[in-house]
């Protein structure tokens, strides 16, 4: 299903917390995260604007609503253009074990205007306390039916916050809308879930936080997020 850019929810940041400066003709990546929080994409553009830095991303998508929110899940929303950018990588970080030749402030904004950064509302990786209830890093309580545990643990983590159906099916919909608007390659590489040279060196493709960051979890090769690529490639 084709994506409907009117129903994409604006909740844009202001100027001072992304650059606009129009990047339309060197965009080539596609950048997925989690929030590692919530599932209110309000609460995350709101989180930023707080910010002094130019942190964000230019979507993200909404998770299962709890009580007091608004939105559906996989609402998207939109925190300012995607033809501009702000930073969303920081892979120059000396914590970060990538070669050096990478750890350059400079390439950082050089990715950070090639690439469209997309937040899911997940938390992320999280740990089963011993009365059976899976947990955030922040002592939230994610439901057992949420959870998926992997065959083999990631990146030192077993149990993670599942991404839902409904957020898959938007960002399904978002990364082809914007493969096709910025002409961004389709194809599916295994090497997305792990440290690439090809995501720091900004080759055109669809990417992960964990392609630049070694000290990140997001994402993990979820079924869910292996299928959606494949079908992406295919054109399904």
């Amino acid at each position: 299903m084709a994506l409907d850019v009117k129903k994409i929810n604006q909740n844009e940041l202001t100027p001072d917390q992304y650059v606009k400066e129009d990047c339309s003709a060197i965009k080539c990546q596609i950048v997925g995260h989690w929030t590692a929080g919530g599932s209110s994409p309000k609460n995350a553009i709101h989180g930023w604007q707080k910010t002094s830095e130019r942190v964000a991303t230019a979507f993200v998508i909404a998770g299962k609503p709890t009580k007091n929110d608004t939105h559906k899940d996989g609402d998207i929303f939109q925190a300012f253009g995607s033809k501009y950018y702000a930073y969303h990588l920081y892979f120059s970080q000396d914590i970060n074990k990538i070669p050096a030749q990478y750890k350059k402030s400079s390439l950082d904004k050089e990715i950070a205007r090639k690439s469209i950064g997309i937040e899911v509302c997940l938390w992320g990786f999280l740990k089963k306390s011993e009365d059976g209830t899976f947990r955030s890093y922040v002592n939230s309580i994610v439901p057992a039916e949420d959870v998926i545990e992997l065959e083999t643990p990631y990146r030192g983590h077993k149990f993670f916050h599942n991404i839902s159906d409904a957020q898959v099916a938007s960002l399904k919909e978002l990364i082809v809308y914007l493969c096709n608007k910025y002409n961004i390659s389709k194809k599916f590489n295994p090497d997305v879930f792990d440290i690439t040279t090809r995501a720091l060196n900004g080759e055109n493709g669809i990417f992960f936080h964990t392609s630049y960051r070694s000290d990140k979890t997001d994402f993990p090769p979820f079924p869910k997020i292996v299928k959606m690529l494949k079908e992406i490639e295919q054109g399904i």
